[in-house]
Order: structure tokens, then C-alpha cells, then sequence
């Protein structure tokens, strides 16, 4: 019959559970009636037949025997050959007897072994589909013993196809086993189906075969679907448990608690897992030192734990243990091996270090330190130069004042104790001390509640006399005395004292330092003698004390030194001062200026501080004004009216004590944007040239004037005998403001002097300019008197940086109206440009002066004349308006 696939491996399971149980049921048919066994030819002795249902026939049976010495019948009713049996009938049959001793019963079961001989039946060649039975053809599981012993080739299982009711069937083998590696390790009998084995299998290596089994006829084709045959391999305990380690190494500490796990022990076994041969228990078989019994192992997991808390390592500080793993759980006919287990007991720290003396004596000598002054050793049964073992001192009693300091010697264990401030025989003869001991690592638990943690022991120290110098204590002494006191005065002076005596009876006294030697010593009583006047205000800094450092010597010699700190008193005896003696005040810019004073004095003597003008010139108190600003300045403001020049301003201040004190003030009052632009003034104005400078002066003086003498006789000489009109021709207008020399210039020309740059006469001189500005107006004057051009420029419009700085200049005499310098410009100005309009045959002509519309003031673009822009390139007014930092520049331009 058809046989359906299934995918799933459980549903094949199942399916072939129900299979064998139908077959097996087929053989035996019904109780105690025939039962029909279809067997080969040839029967295997010890291979079993079929089986057939004992209890079903007699389910009190207790005695089985068959009729057929050839065959043996068992317990469970298998029916097995007791010798090879060839069968030459179709037909073989036999009697299995069954008996019922207590209730005298007897029974038989008949069975009928068939065999059918093989005849070729050929498919009939119309047959397109070979026709299959509904029943399947026998899906008989079967297995193998790992490692049999044979005999080979082994027999397995027979397969049987049902078509052979119809066909010849010839049966055929795939797989691993048969045709894949390993291969020929099993094969099926081509007409009979027996499956044989030809070898021993070891399960670790193989644990299933999974065999294909094929029915095809002789033709070829396929009499059923192939038929899945596992093969599997029935595990047998061939293989011992190994531990994963032959030496385990565990670690455990000293005085641990019942049940503390020390380790686990783990072992494998190669048989089939979870079967008896994989089953594992351990134990141990020996601990080394064997008493007491300190450890355990769980049978099954391999935990070893503790089962005594009495584990000294100062006793015991290593075990050793030999454990056991055996398979089959641990039946004696389990496989075993062992294993080698080595548990080292960790130190703790159980033992308190204890001295070796209860109370210790030792001696010193005064005035001694940083010294030791005894060992103290310790014993302690931890491990060596572990923090069990190693010492920790403290002082517990006796160490107050801190004379004393105990360590520990890392090499010995020892304690070091030390003298580290010297002692006083004279306060303290002796010095008892308690010394405790402990270790740097805590007690356990369990030893901390039963034994005390600290040791303890009593040092006496001993303190030897010394012959000591005298001793100066404090080192500091502090005394009081006023500024400005009398020559002559004493104070109290420094005290030393004698620490056997204590009193200061036959010391002696030597000033040591005295930073202004203000003071003597008398030698014997030690008081200070002022020999200088005291001044409070020279010392640096001012509020700190004045040190005096002093000796001591006794009668032996011995001495020691100590500082007298003296705090000397302020007396108001100095005047506060004004800070500023020279002031420059921008004007009109700057509208005033503040000044400061400082008093030297305490601040009880000092601000606030009070400014007045003194006693001055009704001149001053017109023009400048005093106003306090805070405790320690004032404001000094000046009238708009005021001249620019230098001012001599008294100033009086006075401090709160009434102490008071005048100071001239040099007042700058400078036509400027910033102060720094009138620095001429304030540095000239303490310095005097000697005899040989102004010596050098004046032979300078000298050399310039002859060299100008020359230069004016040769500009006389060269234009004589030309007239006005040619020479005025010869002119060009020139940029009025240029600073520059050039050709002479000519004022006017009829009946006024003619002025050169370095000629001077009376006459008039008017030129513009871009004006002074005063007021925020601009207004454009005219020069007159004894004045040149340059002059001109220095009193009035073109006042320059340098002309700022040279010193003041009255212009009242050369200034005039504008409506008379128009008069004046006009007429000649329209000659001057007649002139200038002409070429050298006096044609007119346009290259020189030309005439535009007048378009406005303050046009962006600017004039596009060549004069416009001559102007521009060469006007130097800009330079009026720098800022301090541009000055060396602007200096460098001017001069230029």
C-alpha cells in the first residue's frame, strides 16, 4: 500500500510505533490458537522469529515448553531459533505447551512457520502503474549494540515488501554506512531483504545510521516509496568520566563558617547523556592531613564546601584531596576516575600581636630631640610581612604635649620609639607612657568578640639633667612707645631668664639688629635707650612692628636670642601734602582739574582733608576757584575769561587735627585738545643751563645771523633795478598757510613794504587763513605793526601746533577790522590776478586764472581748479586736531 511521507521527525515516530505494533499483533494472533510466523528460508540460530501473547493464552503460566527441540520460547513469549534451521517445506510447525502448577492447568499454542518460494512473476507489459496493497511494506525499526562482538556480517532485520504477492522484488540500500562513508559497514540480500552489519560501531563516533531502503522489480521499477531505516546504536558504557583538570587549586580563608564553598569539581563522560552511563557522582576519597575532616562534596553537582570552622592556618595551611567521579550514579559497577585537589588556607587575621614585656624603662637627656630612644619588639603568629602580621604603635597615655612619636621598623616589626620636641628636666623628670599595639589589617569577626584587639605596655622615660643656657620665652615680647619721643628716653628692654634659677639675675644683653639704629641696650638690665628720634613714617611698611633682635648670654657663655617688637605710636606730626606740583588744563576742553593730598599719618591724623586758596593776588582769586570734591581732593576750576599762559596758584590744605600746609601749584592754563600736546612747558620748567650751554647758545645765535646777513645781501643785490609791475608779474598765488620757504612774497604795491620771510619792516601785511577759532566762531583778521608773515601766523589764524608750544605773543597791535582789510585786498587782489592772467607778451590768457559761477558752500565734490587742489594737497590745518598719539608725526610734518 501506499506509505505517506511526514516531514516532522514526531509524526514519523508515531507512525512507525503503530506499524510495529499491528505487525506484532499479526504474528501472534488470537490466544492459544494457531499462530503463523512467515520466516526465510534459512533461520539464524539465537535470532528471534516472532512472539507470540503467553498471557493471553494462560496468564498464570510458569512453566513454557515447546514441542520443537530446534526452537526456545522465553518468559515474554519471543520465539528463537536454538540452532541454524533450514527450512525445506513450505511448511514447519511445532507446539508451545503451557502449565499452571498450583492450579493444574495446561495449555497449547500452535505455530505454523511458512515459507514460500520465490517465483519470478514478471509485470505484464500493459501495466503502466504497478498496482499497490493498502498495506505498507515493513517499517521495522531496528538497532545495534555499540561494540558487538558478532559474529560478522551481523544480522539485523529483514524488509518485505508487500508487492512481492504480485512482483519479484529485488531490495537495495543507501546512506551513510552503505554507499557514503564509512562505506560497506552494511548491505541488504538482493531477493531476501536481510539487512546485516559488517563491523563493530562505536556509538561516540556513530550514533545512527540513516539507511534508505528501496523495492524496485526486475524491470527497474519501483514496487513501493523508498523506506526511511535508521539504524541506531545502542549505547554501552565503554567510556570512563574525566575530571576537566588533574590538579584543582581552590583557595579558602582561614576560620571560614560551616558550609563556605571552597570550589567545584567538574567531570564529562563521552556515552550517550542522560542515560545510567552518564550519570555522575562525586566524592572524596582522601584528605591529606586526614584528621580532622574539614571538607564536603555535593554528590552530584561537585561543590566542595567546609564542615568545620576549626581551620588554622598557623596550624594546617594547606590540604590536599583526592576526589572521585564514578558513572552508572555511583553503583559499584560504575567506571571511576579521580582527581588530585589542593585547598590552600588563606591567612586571616586571628592572632594579636602581643608584646614581649609588660612594662619597658628607658632614658633621655634633656633638650635632646629627633632621636630614638627604644625598641620595643612584638610577636604575631599571622603570616609573615602580610598587614596580619605587621604592628601598628599607638601612644594611648602620657604624650599630651607631643614629645614623643612611636613607628613601626618595616624590616623587624619593632617599634621605634622617638623623642621629637625636647624635654624639660626641671618640669618634667620623668614621663610615663602607655603604648598600645594592634594590626594594620581589622580582626576577624569571631576572634575580635573573644580576645581584646589591642595589646598593651608601660614605658617609662627617664629625663637626664643638662646645664641649659639661659632661655628667651617668649621668643616674641611686645612693647609700646610714641613717635617723636625725647633722646635719651628708656624703655623696657627684652627679659630672658635663667630656666635652673628662673629669674634673670647675672644675664647679660647684646642688641643683635636694629634696622635704623634707633635704639642702645644697657648690658646688664636690658633696657632700651632711644638714641634717635622715632619716625613712625619711614618705616616699611608703616603699620608693622619694629623688631629689635636681642641676646642673652649667662656666665657660661650660653646664650639664646629673642625679638623685642615694638609698636611706635603715631603723633600728628606731619602735614598733608598735595600730590600735583605741575598741571596742564586743556582749555576750552578742560573746564577744571582735580587735585589730591596724602597724609603720611595715621588716619585718626589724617583726612578729611580741608583746600583753600592762600593768601594770594586778587588776580588769582578771580580767575580760579577751590571746591571739595571728597575727604582727600579738591576741584580747581578757572574763569572763561582766563589768558592761555602758566599760573602760579597757591593751595593750602589741612588735615582733620588741624595740621596744615601750602603748596604752589604751576598751573598751565594751555590752548589744547589734550594735555600731552603742551609737554615743552612742564619739562622746561626745572631745568637751568650752566655757563657752557648758554656759552654754545649764543655762538649758535651768531653763526645763524651771519649766515641770514648773506643770504639777504645777495637777494638785494640780484633784484635791483627791477620795477614793481615786472617783478609782481613774475608772481604766482601761493597757498597762505604753507610753512615752507619759498620765493619772497609781496604785500602791496603802492607806498607798503614789500616782506620777505626772513625781512622785517613797517608796514602792512594781510593775508587769510582758515581763522582762529574762538568761541566756536570762525573770524578772519589782519595783521599789522611790526610784524612778518610768520609772526602773523603765530599770534593769529595759523596757529599751529609749533606755535602753540613756542610761548604767548600779544596780537592786540595786529589785528584789524574786516571791513578794512577788504579795502584794503580787494583792489590790489583783481590787479594781482590781472597780472598773473597774462603771459610773457602780456596777452591774456586762460591757463593761469580761470573764472566759475559760484555754486554754494559745502559742495561734497570740492573745487576742480588747480589752485582747489594745490590747496588741498598742501593744507596742514588737519594737524591742529590730532590725537596725542599722532603728535611725533604732526611735529615731523610741521618742521618739514
Amino acid at each position: 500500500m501506499a506509505v505517506p511521507e511526514f516531514r516532522s521527525p514526531q509524526c514519523r515516530a508515531l507512525c512507525t510505533t503503530l506499524l510495529l505494533t499491528l505487525w506484532v499483533f499479526s504474528f501472534v494472533g488470537e490466544a492459544c490458537k494457531e499462530v503463523t510466523f512467515h520466516v526465510p528460508s534459512t533461520l539464524e540460530a539465537d535470532k528471534i522469529i516472532g512472539r507470540v501473547s503467553l498471557k493471553e493464552c494462560l496468564s498464570s503460566a510458569d512453566g513454557i515448553m515447546p514441542s520443537d527441540p530446534d526452537f526456545r520460547v522465553l518468559d515474554d513469549g519471543s520465539v528463537y531459533p536454538t540452532r541454524a534451521v533450514v527450512l525445506s517445506d513450505e511448511k514447519r510447525s511445532f507446539t508451545i505447551q503451557l502449565s499452571d502448577s498450583k492450579m493444574q492447568t495446561q495449555k497449547e499454542i500452535t505455530v505454523i512457520l511458512e515459507h514460500k518460494k520465490k517465483v519470478l512473476k514478471k509485470r505484464h507489459t500493459k501495466e503502466t502503474v504497478l498496482r499497490r496493497s493498502k498495506r505498507r511494506w515493513a517499517p521495522i525499526p531496528c538497532s545495534m549494540q555499540e561494540n558487538s562482538l558478532g559474529p560478522f556480517p551481523l544480522f539485523l532485520q529483514q524488509v518485505q515488501s508487500d508487492a512481492e504477492q504480485n512482483y519479484t522484488i529485488f531490495y537495495s540500500i543507501s546512506g551513510r554506512g552503505a554507499d557514503q562513508e564509512p562505506l560497506n559497514w552494511f548491505f541488504i540480500e538482493r531477493d531476501t531483504g536481510n539487512l546485516y552489519c559488517t563491523r563493530p560501531v562505536d556509538r561516540e563516533e556513530y550514533d545512527v545510521f540513516d539507511l534508505i531502503a528501496y523495492a524496485s522489480t526486475a524491470d527497474g521499477y519501483s514496487a513501493d516509496l523508498p523506506l526511511p531505516l535508521p539504524i541506531k546504536i545502542e549505547d554501552e558504557n565503554d567510556n570512563y568520566p574525566l575530571f576537566t583538570e588533574e590538579v584543582y587549586a581552590f583557595e579558602v580563608p582561614e576560620g571560614s563558617r560551616f558550609g563556605t564553598i571552597v570550589g567545584t569539581v567538574c567531570a564529562t563522560d563521552k556515552d550517550e547523556p542522560d542515560t545510567m552511563h552518564t550519570r555522575l557522582k562525586y566524592s572524596i576519597l582522601e584528605q591529606t592531613p586526614p584528621s580532622p575532616g574539614l571538607f564536603s562534596v555535593h554528590p552530584d553537582t561537585g561543590v566542595i564546601t567546609t564542615v568545620s570552622h576549626y581551620m588554622d592556618r598557623e596550624v594546617v595551611d594547606k590540604y590536599k584531596l583526592i576526589m572521585k567521579v564514578q558513572d552508572m550514579n555511583g553503583q559499584f559497577f560504575g567506571l571511576i576516575s579521580t582527581s588530585t585537589c589542593i585547598i590552600t588556607v588563606q591567612d586571616s587575621n586571628d592572632n594579636a600581636p602581643t608584646f614581649r614585656q609588660n612594662t619597658y624603662e628607658t632614658a633621655v637627656e634633656e633638650n635632646t630631640y629627633n632621636v630614638e630612644i627604644l625598641r620595643i619588639p612584638v610577636d604575631d603568629k599571622d603570616m609573615i610581612n602580610s598587614a596580619n602580621w605587621k604592628a601598628n604603635f599607638t601612644i594611648l597615655k602620657g604624650n599630651e604635649n607631643g614629645w614623643f612619636k612611636i613607628t613601626t621598623d618595616p624590616m623587624t616589626n619593632e617599634g621605634l620609639l622617638c623623642v621629637v620636641k625636647p624635654l624639660d628636666y626641671e618640669e618634667n623628670r620623668q614621663v610615663t607612657l602607655e603604648i598600645g599595639v594592634n594590626n594594620e589589617a581589622p580582626f576577624i569577626k569571631d576572634v575580635a568578640n573573644r580576645i581584646p584587639t589591642m595589646n598593651r605596655a608601660m614605658v617609662t622615660v627617664h629625663v637626664k639633667d643638662q646645664n641649659e643656657g639661659p632661655e628667651c620665652k617668649p621668643p616674641e615680647q611686645y612693647v609700646r612707645i610714641k613717635e617723636n619721643s625725647a633722646v635719651g628716653s628708656k624703655i623696657n628692654g627684652y627679659k630672658a631668664y635663667d630656666p635652673e634659677t628662673k629669674n634673670s639675675n647675672g644675664l647679660r644683653y647684646k642688641k643683635l639688629q636694629d634696622p635704623k639704629d634707633w635704639v642702645s641696650i644697657e648690658e646688664v638690665s636690658g633696657l632700651l635707650t632711644i638714641s634717635k628720634t622715632l619716625d613712625r613714617e619711614i618705616m616699611a611698611p608703616r603699620n608693622d612692628m619694629y623688631n629689635i633682635t636681642v641676646m642673652a648670654i649667662d656666665q657660661e657663655g650660653k646664650s639664646c636670642t629673642g625679638t623685642l617688637a615694638v609698636n611706635i605710636e603715631d603723633v600728628n606730626d606731619n602735614a598733608p601734602e598735595i600730590i600735583q606740583d605741575y598741571i596742564v588744563i586743556c582749555k576750552p576742553k578742560m573746564g577744571y582739574t582735580d587735585i589730591s593730598a596724602v597724609d603720611p599719618d595715621e588716619p585718626i591724623h589724617g583726612p578729611p582733608f580741608q583746600f583753600n586758596l592762600a593768601n594770594t593776588s586778587p588776580e588769582v582769586n578771580r580767575i580760579w576757584t577751590l571746591n571739595q570734591v571728597n575727604d582727600t581732593a579738591a576741584r580747581l576750576s578757572y574763569q572763561k575769561t582766563a589768558d592761555v599762559q602758566i599760573y602760579n596758584v597757591p593751595v593750602t590744605v589741612k588735615d582733620r587735627a588741624g595740621k596744615s600746609a601750602t603748596k604752589m601749584l604751576r598751573v598751565n592754563l594751555c590752548d589744547c585738545t589734550h594735555p600731552s600736546q603742551c609737554p615743552l612747558r612742564s619739562r622746561s620748567a626745572g631745568i637751568t643751563l650752566g655757563k657752557w650751554a648758554i656759552l654754545a647758545i649764543l655762538l649758535g645765535i651768531a653763526l645763524l645771523f651771519s649766515v641770514l646777513l648773506t643770504l639777504v645781501c645777495g637777494v638785494v643785490t640780484a633784484r635791483k633795478g627791477k620795477h614793481f609791475p615786472e617783478d609782481l608779474a613774475q608772481q604766482n598765488l601761493i597757498i597762505s598757510n604753507t610753512e615752507a620757504p619759498g620765493d619772497d612774497r609781496v604785500c602791496s604795491a603802492n607806498g607798503f613794504t614789500t616782506h620777505t620771510a626772513n625781512n622785517s619792516s613797517q608796514g602792512f601785511c594781510g593775508t587769510m587763513g582758515s581763522g582762529m577759532r574762538n568761541g566756536g566762531q570762525e573770524t578772519i583778521e589782519m595783521m599789522k605793526g611790526h610784524q612778518t608773515l610768520d609772526s602773523c601766523r603765530v599770534a593769529g589764524h595759523h596757529h599751529t601746533l609749533d606755535s602753540g608750544r613756542g610761548g604767548h605773543m600779544d596780537t592786540d597791535n595786529c589785528r584789524y577790522t574786516y571791513s578794512e582789510w577788504h579795502s584794503f585786498t580787494q583792489p590790489r587782489l583783481g590787479e594781482k590776478l590781472h597780472v598773473c592772467n597774462q603771459n610773457e607778451d602780456h596777452i591774456p590768457s586762460q591757463d593761469y586764472v580761470l573764472t566759475y559761477n559760484y555754486e554754494g558752500r559745502g559742495s561734497p565734490a570740492g573745487s576742480v581748479g588747480c589752485c582747489s587742489e594745490k590747496q588741498e594737497e598742501e593744507g596742514l590745518d588737519f594737524l591742529n586736531n590730532l590725537e596725542p598719539k599722532f603728535l611725533t608725526l604732526a611735529e615731523t610734518c610741521t618742521k618739514r
